[in-house]
């Protein structure tokens, strides 16, 4: 097994995506990067921890490669604004991929790369790529988020449309 650390806006958006992928074990909402320890969802929307609400992902290499998943990942956020996914604005919001290997890193940097050169979307992508730094586990409420809140409005219009979207780009890759 390997582990991803993944930000991209609204981990309740990337938990209930990424987890329909053939391959991911599990997908556990949590924070990372910054400098308090054990911060907690308040402290985190404050904007003053320094970390960015992520996931963590631990896949199977031999049923979805690193590679497949980033580009999953990038397939369900928009990588061109910098702390910002949709209405959620702040530096938690932030496009990042945190990396535990110079393989990792390495795949990254490339995938970005190559979707620079394709011109994937009009503006420049600001997602970061960094050693990944310890990860802290989201109050248990945020964990399976949309399965326990469907009819949440914030779900309705935001996360549940991301999931779909995951399941109409990537149908020959789902559980």
């Amino acid at each position: 097994m390997e582990t991803a650390f993944l930000g991209g806006g609204c981990f309740w958006c990337l938990e209930a995506a990424l987890r329909q992928l053939q391959g991911v074990e599990s997908v556990i909402s949590g924070y990372a990067g910054g400098q308090v320890a054990n911060p907690d969802y308040s402290a985190v929307c404050s904007g003053t921890t320094g970390h960015a609400e992520v996931v963590q992902v631990t896949f199977d290499p031999a049923a979805i490669d690193y590679r497949t998943l980033l580009t999953a990942f990038f397939a369900i956020h928009d990588p061109t604004t910098r702390d910002r996914q949709g209405n959620d604005v702040g530096t938690q919001y932030r496009s990042v991929i945190f990396t535990n290997s110079p393989e990792q890193e390495r795949i990254a940097k490339a995938l970005i790369a190559e979707f620079a050169a394709e011109r994937v979307w009009p503006g420049a992508i600001v997602t970061e790529v960094l050693p990944a730094p310890r990860f802290w586990p989201a109050e248990a409420y945020h964990q399976d988020y949309l399965a326990n809140n469907p009819n949440q409005p914030y779900c309705m219009a935001v996360v549940a449309p991301k999931a779909a979207k995951l399941r109409q780009v990537f149908k020959d890759r789902l559980k």
